[in-house]
Formats: structure tokens, C-alpha cells, sequence
């Protein structure tokens, strides 16, 4: 375990994270009135915040709603939306759909875990990146397709994603 991470139970969360329970209460109470209806929105709200649903979050979350702690374990594990583990700063996902696959998805993966020294579903330990894969982005006449924080690389190669990575140190 890295020197900039605890552990909870099974969860590695980062040393530095730093939870703003004010701003908590202005999402649950302000925005979504607590309104176990909304934990949904909630928790999406939170994963854009974090990268991840960290475990301190969650119990505050479940204590101030009154929701059992099990429920929001129950549905932050059943969502593919949401993760329990820390995420880098950058999500990178790589398509390896059909399309994607026979044009060259692989290679772009085999490059990007020895660029990054992790494998997919990894992060760096400096909590840069996030290394995953999908199945389909839906742009496969653009394949193959690598998605950063969302924003889409089309037509992509091992060299032009190295270059890529570089917009995001």
C-alpha cells in the first residue's frame, strides 16, 4: 500500500482526501432536499466530486439521510457508474469493442500499461490515472476510440495516445 493511502476494511482510500461535510449537507439538504428518492443523483453527484464513493462519505451520507448504509452499498455496487475503489484524476477508457478490436484497441492497451507501469482497472500510484476498458463507446466508424476524461481520441495509435497523456500531467 502506498504511502498516501489508508486502509478501511477493504477500501484503499487516499491520505489527502479531504471531505467537505458542509458542502455535503448543501447537496442533500439544498439540492436534493433529503429525499431518499434522490440517493441515486446523490451519489452520482459525489462520484463527480471524488472519482469514487469514498467509505467516509457514504456513512455520513447514510446517518444524514437515514438510509441503512447497506442499501447505499447495494446500490453503489449494482450501478457500473459507480466505484467503491479511488479513481485517478483521469479516466482513461479504451474500446475494445469489434470494431475497435480488430483495428488496433489492443496494441493502444498494451501500450498505454507500460506507459502508465498498471494494468487496466489500475490506478497509478500517484492517482493520476485510471486505466480501464469498455466495450463499446458507439463511435465505431472512428475506431479505434480511447475516451479521457471523457473526451474522445478517434482514429488513435500507440504513439498518438502517448502524446495525448502529455495534455494531462
Amino acid at each position: 500500500m502506498s504511502e498516501h493511502a489508508y486502509d478501511i476494511g477493504t477500501e484503499v482510500v487516499p491520505s489527502d482526501i479531504e471531505v467537505d461535510f458542509r458542502a455535503l449537507d448543501d447537496l442533500i439538504v439544498d439540492r436534493f432536499g433529503e429525499d431518499s428518492e434522490n440517493l441515486i443523483m446523490i451519489l452520482q453527484a459525489i462520484q463527480r466530486e471524488y472519482n469514487f464513493l469514498p467509505k467516509p462519505v457514504l456513512n455520513y451520507v447514510s446517518t444524514k439521510m437515514n438510509v441503512p448504509l447497506s442499501q447505499i452499498y447495494g446500490i453503489a455496487t449494482f450501478y457500473g457508474m459507480f466505484s467503491l475503489d479511488p479513481k485517478g484524476r483521469n479516466l482513461i477508457a479504451i474500446c475494445l469493442g469489434t470494431a475497435c478490436h480488430v483495428r488496433g484497441a489492443e496494441r493502444i492497451k498494451e501500450s498505454l500499461e507500460e506507459q502508465l507501469d498498471i494494468k487496466v482497472g489500475k490506478t497509478t500510484e500517484d492517482m493520476r490515472y485510471t486505466l480501464e476498458t469498455v466495450r463499446c463507446i458507439r463511435c465505431c466508424s472512428l475506431g479505434p476510440v480511447v475516451n479521457i476524461n471523457q473526451k474522445t481520441y478517434a482514429r488513435t495509435n500507440p504513439e498518438k495516445m502517448g502524446k495525448a497523456l502529455e495534455l494531462y500531467e
